[in-house]
């Protein structure tokens, strides 16, 4: 039964204006996340949950009534199919629900169900009811289940389950603020509910009693609950019944699916309009087909990188413009010195060359976000189960795989969803190989400088069919790898791949632009302090040297500069000067140390250093070399597609950025480990220095010999 303290606490916050508590506990695919939108809309924050690497995300929404206001603070918990937890997103889920000294804790608890899937949803539904905490069910994408012929009786389904019903449709909003009207309802809520099942029937009413009263959480089946989860950090064991925990989730769930069966006959009508030729079972005919599903697949991909080279083309060149115009003007404005050296050629000359790049990264995310937000993600799980299988993985891999194209930190932290620890190893293990968007700068520079503006094959851009096979490169290269694993790896457990297809539907236009909005806005954050500090140091590096060197180099050259009076002549003298102060650099005596062992892969000094800088991350190449040959360009006056494309070899006179070192640059970055974010994800999950060691040695050799390779063949 529900506690009347706890009422009366929630009561005492809403009589006093203090912020509510409201967590969304649902089934992964069940709309929890479009919900938390629509309730809170901008005014949200992303983290992660204290001690683990699980995704966090808040909000805030406020409700003005009777002249008051009320705050609530939302929080969208981790999916979870029952309280029995598998995996750590849902063991995060659990603790957040149990445990009151937890800052999350909440005060509601928001039961989100997809009333197209209701009763299979309502397990968790019954158990979160049965927690007698103050709660509420809300029907979510109500509008599937009326297309496909499922009738709810609202009404009727309050009074059975004894809690608020909401029905709504998050997506468009509809019914939101009926459903905010009714969390409100909870200040003036003094309603008892009658457990769901009877726990008599599992256990003797004793022992559920003396559990109950040393646990003491808001109801007997929380405290039953709690005390399986947590006995090993309790001080009295005499209470642990052994034979009865080892059989209580499976006598909890007969039990409910029981009732359950009662409730959807009483509450859930089917008509006739409820066939198996619905929309989302056609379409699955051909998407998960295994040949044409796969081709899809392929295709998709196709089109997303040929609609990043097109659609991005313009944004890129009118943000490129206004660096060009912001650096001129600053030059024009401030006077020469050190300040306005380190704002022009380092900070601004580092950040320029990422910025360029947001119209690329908010595609690709918004791409991955409609693939997610319209079921298709789900669906390549699916048809690629087969193949992954055979690798030593399963379907479940393929999410933080394809989750991999746009950041390998939080794919990597996704795998905690699998189960089996030699198929979770694995993915971690690969997940880095798939192309990620900090690659994403890296190769439209590069391809960019190797093929013509407007080339083409066919009606096809160049640009994308590389940048596609780059990242068919990356996925293919993955599963190699985890076919290799497979048999170095050894373990008994077994792999299962359960996963709930979801219905087809539009994309969210909202959630989409939230979800571009948010990721580069992480992307710009986290990347611009690693480029502000690499900058700075950068700047340094290159604009000092040991000793008197750069006096020596200005005392050589300033005669002849002075006495010239032929401007293009004096031009080609600064530029000289300014060349021999970078090789003579802290920076160019570093690249000159390395250049050696890069040789081989057609790299000179100034890609040594980039290659040495990026290590931190990868997008960082672009603002180093920005950075490199900012130093020797006094005015700024060129891009820095145009400035590494003019660059010379001094000792032969042609190109340094030919076809075989474009190429093989490109191969390094696709394989090489640049990510040191990535690095201490892989060692927080695995809990040990030897798995992410093993990983940046293994790619780092992948993508020198790979490398080596493709400048022998190419050049």
């Amino acid at each position: 039964m529900q506690t009347a303290g706890l009422f009366s606490s929630l009561q005492k916050k809403f009589s006093e204006g203090e912020q509510v508590r409201v967590a969304l506990a649902g089934n992964p695919n069940c709309g929890k996340s479009t919900l938390f939108n629509a309730l809170t809309g901008l005014k949200q924050r992303t983290g992660n949950y204290p001690g683990v690497t699980v995704d966090k995300k808040t909000g805030v929404y406020k409700y003005e009534y009777k002249k008051k206001v009320q705050w609530f603070r939302v929080i969208d918990l981790p999916g979870t199919y029952s309280l029995f937890p598998k995996s750590l997103d849902e063991e995060v889920a659990f603790n957040v629900l149990m445990d009151e000294s937890n800052m999350d804790y909440p005060d509601i608890i928001l039961i989100v169900i997809d009333a197209s899937n209701i009763k299979r949803h309502l397990l968790l539904a019954t158990q979160l009811i049965d927690l007698g905490r103050p709660c509420m069910l809300v029907l979510n994408m109500i509008d599937a289940a009326m297309a496909n012929g499922i009738l709810i009786d609202t009404d009727k389904l309050e009074e059975t389950l004894g809690i608020p019903v909401v029905s709504c449709n998050a997506r468009n909003e509809e019914g939101i603020d009926k459903l905010k009207k009714r969390i409100l309802g909870f200040s003036n809520d003094n309603k008892v509910q009658s457990p769901i099942v009877n726990l008599n029937l599992i256990a003797n009413n004793d022992y559920i009693e003396s559990v109950h009263q040393f646990v003491k959480q808001s109801s007997p089946y929380a405290s039953l609950l709690k005390h399986k989860q947590y006995t090993h950090r309790q001080e009295n064991l005499k209470l642990f019944n052994v034979k009865f925990f080892e059989g209580f989730e499976s006598r909890d769930m007969l039990f409910r699916f029981e009732k359950i069966k009662k409730i959807t006959l009483e509450c859930v009508a089917y008509s006739a309009a409820r066939s198996d030729l619905r929309r989302t079972d056609k379409l699955d005919r051909i998407i998960t087909h295994p040949v044409l599903g796969f081709l899809i697949f392929i295709g998709i991909l196709f089109v997303i990188f040929q609609s990043i080279f097109y659609l991005a083309e313009y944004p890129m060149q009118w943000i490129e413009s206004g660096f060009g115009l912001l650096t001129q003007k600053l030059n024009e404005a401030l006077p020469t010195g050190f300040m306005s050296d380190l704002l022009v050629n380092g900070i601004l000359a580092g950040l320029g060359g990422i910025v360029i790049f947001i119209p690329q990264i908010a595609l690709l995310f918004g791409f991955i976000s409609v693939l997610e937000d319209s079921g298709y993600m789900a669906r390549v799980s699916f048809i690629m189960d087969k193949l992954m299988r055979k690798v030593g993985l399963n379907g479940r891999s393929v999410i933080p795989l394809i989750g991999g194209m746009a950041c390998a930190v939080p794919s990597i932290m996704g795998t905690r969803t699998i189960a089996n620890r030699k198929e979770r190893l694995i993915t971690i293990l690969i997940t880095p190989l798939m192309s990620c968007s900090a690659r994403l700068p890296v190769y439209t520079l590069l391809i960019a400088i190797m093929i013509p503006a407007g080339a083409s094959v066919g009606s096809f851009n160049l640009k994308g069919l590389i940048l596609t096979g780059l990242y068919l490169m990356g996925i293919v290269s993955a599963v190699l790898v985890a076919a290799v694993l497979k048999y170095i790896l050894k373990t008994k457990e077994k792999s299962y791949f359960m996963m709930e297809l979801p219905v087809y539907r539009l994309p969210q236009a909202k959630t989409v632009g939230l979800t571009m909005l948010t990721k580069v806005k992480v992307f710009l954050v986290d990347a611009g302090k690693i480029i502000m500090v690499i900058s700075i140091v950068l700047w340094f590096m290159t604009s000092s040297g040991p000793g008197d060197t750069f006096k020596n180099i200005d005392t050589k050259y300033a005669p002849a500069i002075s006495a010239s009076t032929n401007d293009s002549l004096k031009n080609e003298m600064v530029v000289a000067r300014d060349a021999e102060k970078l090789q003579s650099s802290y920076a160019g005596k570093l690249g000159k140390a390395i250049e050696p062992a890069i040789k081989p892969l057609g790299f000179d000094w100034k890609i040594g250093i980039s290659l040495i800088s990026s290590f931190a991350a990868r997008e960082v190449f672009v603002g180093t070399m920005a950075t490199l040959y900012g130093s020797t360009d006094s005015k700024n006056t060129t891009t820095i597609r145009e400035k590494m494309m003019s660059e010379k070899d001094p000792e032969t006179g042609k190109p340094i950025y030919t076809a075989a070192v474009c190429l093989s640059l490109l191969v390094f970055y696709a394989f090489a480990m640049q990510c040191m974010s990535t690095f201490a994800v892989v060692k927080r999950e695995t809990l040990s220095w030897k798995w992410p060691i093993i990983q940046f040695v293994y790619m780092g050799v992948l993508a020198y010999v790979a490398s080596f390779i493709c400048y022998a063949i190419a050049s």
